[in-house]
């Protein structure tokens, strides 16, 4: 299974308003839950894939809330697992920083899933307030990567 099936997958989740999706395909089996079916159900979100696909936990505890600024700001989260990466490659500068202004469609970071290099693009126009996870940290679907106050 690829990445491109994994975003259809997620597609199709978030059209059809569906709690949960498993799928079996030889060895890989992949489930993948609706944020709010995980609230609902209390259970922990799940994504399985092979070993070179899971990330570490420590990730998580970079997006506590006590560091995070108060205010109405919108959270650009990871559309899927993977490698965040800040830049285009090593030395380069990142695409954004803390206070750049960025409009909607700008790239943001990279994220590495499956040795394909996926631009991520902000969802509005605004500031940048923070940036939540560290270059070259694995990031889990769905994670928040940064906080941007929209115009």
């Amino acid at each position: 299974m690829d990445i491109a099936q994994i975003k259809k997958l997620i597609q199709l989740l978030n059209n059809h308003n569906l709690g949960e999706i498993t799928v079996k395909e030889g060895d890989t089996k992949i489930t993948i839950r609706h944020r709010d079916y995980v609230k609902t159900s209390s259970a922990a979100p799940v994504v399985s894939a092979p070993s070179a696909q899971t990330s570490t936990p420590a990730v998580a505890a970079k997006e506590s809330s006590t560091d995070a600024p108060s205010g109405n700001f919108t959270t650009v989260k990871a559309p899927m697992i993977g490698t965040f990466y800040r830049s285009a490659g090593e030395g380069k500068e990142p695409f954004v920083k803390v206070g750049d202004k960025v409009r909607k469609g700008d790239v943001l970071c990279i994220i590495e899933a499956m040795k394909l290099f996926n631009e991520i693009q902000s969802e509005v126009s605004g500031k940048v307030v923070k940036v939540l996870v560290d270059n070259a940290q694995a990031v889990e679907y769905d994670q928040p990567l940064f906080l941007v106050e929209p115009n």
